[in-house]
This record gives C-alpha cells, structure tokens and sequence, in this order.
C-alpha cells in the first residue's frame, strides 16, 4: 500500500481516504447482500460483491486517468457535459425507467447498462459554475453580467430533476449556492434565488394537487410529516428497522457479517448501508466513516487555499462539497436526523454509474491537487537555482577582491 501510494500523485491522504472507504464498501456490500443473493442468485452469496469488486476496481481505474488529466481540460468540457445533460435530463423525464414512481433511470440498449443521468448533470453543473465563477470575479457583484449566467442553468438543471428526485435537486441547489457564495456572490441574490426555489416547489405541488398526478407530492409530504411526528402514519418501517440497528450496535458493534437487520431493512445496501455499519461496527465504525468524509472535505478546502488559479480551486471545493454533503444527508437519513430520502452514500453503497461518477469527481479533485504539488516543486526548484547562482556570483565577486 505504502509502494502504491508513493508512485501515485497528488494529495496522498485523499487516496488513503479512498482505499479505506473501498474496503468498507466492499465489506458492508457484501454482509447487506448475503440474503438478496441467497434468494435471486440461487445461492451464488458473492455474486453481489464480485460485482461491487469489479466497479470499483474499475472507479480506482477512472480516479487514475482522471487525476493524470491537467484539470484546465474540464474547463473545456464544461459547456459540452451542460449540453449533453439537459436533453439526457429531458429523455429521463419522458421516458425513463420507473422505480417507486420515479423516472431516475435510462437504460442504454447496446450494453445493457443502467444509470441515473443525474450524474452526468451534476458533474457537468460543478465544472460549468466552477468555470464562470473564475471568469465572472469581476463583475459578480452585478446581477445581470455577473450572476444571472451562473445561476440560470444551476435552476434549470435543479427544475429538471426535482420531478423524480426532489432531494438531489435540493442537495444540489445548496451546494451550488455555497460553492457561489464562497466565490463573492453577494448574500442578497442568493437569498433570493432560495425565494425563488420554495416559491417554485410550492407551485410544483399546487400543479399536482390540480392536475391529479400527486403521487410523488404525496410521498414526500409522508416523509415529511412522519418525520416530523405529525399525520396520522408511524414512522416509515425502513426508520424502525434502521433504529433497531443502529440499537443493537452500541459502541463497538456485532462484528463484521453479524448484522440481523439487513434481513428486514429495505435496500441495506444502499440508501441505509450506513445503519448495517453501525450494527456491525458499533458507534466507532460509524464514527470512522464520518471522519473520513470531513478529512475529504478539510483536504479538498487545502487544495483550494493552495491552487493559484480560481477554476481549479472551484472545481475541487464545489466537487467535494456535493461529495460530503451527499454522505451527510445519507447518514443524518439513516440515524433519523433527516425526512427519508434516496440518496445513497458515496463510494460505499453498492452501485453501478453512481460509483463511477464519483469516482471521475474524486479524479478530478486529485488533478487539481497533482497540478498545484507540481506547480510548487517548479516554484521551490527555481528558488533553489536562484540561490545557487546567487551564492555562485557572490563567490565570483570575493574571488575578485
């Protein structure tokens, strides 16, 4: 590990945290999944984490390449994934695979592949406003030049998804709006583009309620209020199953693949792999995944104190940020401090292009950290020569006199 982690380049730390968050995954993918391919695969018990395997060792594959790619190149493609993305967000919306009533999905015919185009969108959103944001500083301050081209598409994408994934159009509006006020947007236009977000959510359940298609209103209003205590429901039964894990985990946890729950809790594997940790890991293991997700987030905020050009600073803070927040949101879900949601938690669910879209986000971060290390090394090594023919014309002088 040590011999791998010297020959690959950029911030050492975020590939460890990578490794480790590899491991869990592969560990809680493959205990969460012992009874689900049991019962589908006819007994094949590893059939899910050869799988899980395979994607990853194919996202550590994509981090490689991405993070050997100057990161001035996704400048270039940042209007190019905005292009792609909003016809892919408009095909998903008409034609998509539904699952629990929402179109997330499209299938690709060739291959046979599935995956949520929302994130392409996303990747694509975080490069397009990393861009302006360097090349709107300035003028930011004005409304018309300056914030309207950055938050124009940021609402459009968000409107594009929140019909079938209200809580990654909500998730991704806010980190948005943060990596936008971190780069001197003033408070006043951010404040009301949140405005207009609510008054716009309103107006999407109202066109529900009027039109009869309030299937997806109804659900988030039951997450909502059984979240809240209200209605006449008891919790959902995923929170009840998630709260007897997290129970019977305690401080140190049942011990790997000992977990009772990942019987009785919906997708353990995903959307609440974070409560089948706890149970097996106790509160310590839990308390390991949240650490390794802020040292992500304080390595990223390094990278973008020390990056001498905006783009690359933007673009790894703003990559991280919907990277961290993502597992907050998951985790806050799956310890009931947040409504039920479908977010899953990154690099350790169990997952097919969410796996390698992260891992392209992670590759690009390391990009930015490989370039800024390499930028340093030049600085440092022509310091170095200054001194050298400094001290060498000093020598020349004393031999004179």
């Amino acid at each position: 590990m040590d011999g791998l982690l010297q020959r690959a380049k950029g911030d050492k730390v975020i590939w460890t945290i990578v490794a480790f968050l590899s491991v869990v995954s592969l560990l809680a993918v493959y205990s969460s999944t012992g009874s689900l391919a049991y019962r589908m695969r006819q007994g094949h018990t590893e059939y899910y984490l050869i799988k899980q395997l395979t994607v990853l060792g194919l996202g550590l594959l994509i981090i490689y390449f991405a993070h050997k790619v100057n990161y001035t190149v996704y400048s270039r493609i940042a209007q190019l994934g905005m292009l792609i993305s909003i016809p892919l967000l408009c095909y998903t919306l008409a034609f998509g695979r539904n699952l629990n009533s929402a179109a997330r999905w499209i299938n690709l015919p060739v291959i046979n592949l599935t995956f949520q185009t929302s994130d392409i969108a996303k990747l694509a959103l975080f490069m397009y406003v990393s861009r302006m944001l360097s090349r709107k500083q300035g003028v930011i301050t004005d409304f018309k030049t300056g914030f309207l081209p950055i938050i124009l598409p940021v609402g459009f994408i968000c409107l594009l998804i929140m019909p079938a994934n209200m809580s990654t159009a909500l998730l991704l509006g806010a980190s948005c709006m943060l990596l936008c006020f971190i780069g001197r947007v003033p408070v006043k236009f951010l404040a009301a583009m949140v405005g207009c977000m609510a008054g716009i959510v309103l107006l999407m359940f109202i066109f529900a309620k009027l039109s009869g298609n309030d299937l997806r209103t109804k659900t988030w209003i039951a997450r909502v209020e059984s979240f809240m205590g209200g209605g006449d429901k008891e919790q959902p039964y995923q929170v009840q199953q998630a709260n007897i894990a997290i129970a019977e985990g305690g401080i140190l946890g049942k011990g790997p693949g000992n977990s009772n729950q990942r019987n009785f809790l919906p997708h353990p594997y995903s959307d609440f792999i974070y409560a089948i940790i706890i149970e097996e890991y106790g509160i310590f293991g839990a308390f390991l995944i949240l650490m390794a997700y802020m040292l992500l987030l304080l390595r990223s905020i390094r990278i973008f104190k020390r990056c001498p050009y905006a783009f690359g600073a933007f673009l790894a803070l703003g990559l991280s940020f919907t990277l961290v927040i993502q597992a907050l949101c998951n985790m806050a879900v799956n310890v009931h401090l947040f409504p039920v949601t479908g977010v899953t938690l990154p690099m350790v669910s169990m997952g097919g292009s969410s796996v390698i879209f992260t891992s392209l986000a992670i590759g690009i971060i390391l990009s930015v950290s490989r370039n800024v290390e390499e930028t340093e090394l030049k600085r440092i090594e022509k310091e170095r020569m200054e001194r050298v023919l400094q001290q060498q014309r000093e020598a020349g002088l004393n031999m004179a006199v």
